[in-house]
């Protein structure tokens, strides 16, 4: 376990627009805002399409992370998040998961880690800003090579 008291800055409602991309919105609001890091502790939209983990084949190893995606569309959907900062690019990592409702199978569920996604309509945020310490994200080599949140 790894843990670190958090120095919070500043909070922020974040609206994206009907057919933004996701991911390159989020990076534009904190690039434009100077967030280097924080939390998303909830957001609520919806989705035209989205890329999510998960795999429909039997898993070689079953507890490697996997790293396939399955695709969906026209989704609701809930989810929260780490952004971490990038030493190399200067921008942020971010670590979201989503619970997605598909809206035309009976609002069936899927839920995973975020992959990619096109807005439906809007997604509603809410950002919280960490000001110390530095959180990164660096791969781990010696499990899967899974990049893991890390604290100062």
């Amino acid at each position: 376990m790894r843990a670190h008291e958090l120095t919070v800055g500043r909070t922020f409602g974040v609206t994206f627009d009907h057919g933004e991309d996701f991911f390159e919105a989020l990076s534009t609001f904190c690039r434009d805002n100077g967030v280097r890091q924080g939390y998303i502790p909830s957001f609520i939209g919806a989705f035209a399409e989205a890329e999510i983990v998960g795999a429909c084949e039997k898993l070689a190893d079953p507890d490697a992370p996997v790293w396939a995606k399955t695709y969906v569309t026209n989704v609701e959907a809930f989810g929260a998040g780490t952004l971490a900062h990038d030493p190399a690019t200067g921008g942020i990592l971010p670590h979201i998961h989503v619970s997605a409702g598909l809206k035309a199978q009976s609002a069936d569920g899927r839920t995973s880690h975020l992959l990619s996604a096109k807005v439906q309509f809007l997604s509603e945020l809410m950002v919280v800003e960490v000001t110390s310490p530095t959180m990164t994200r660096p791969r781990n080599p010696d499990l899967y090579d899974v990049p893991l949140l890390t604290f100062g």
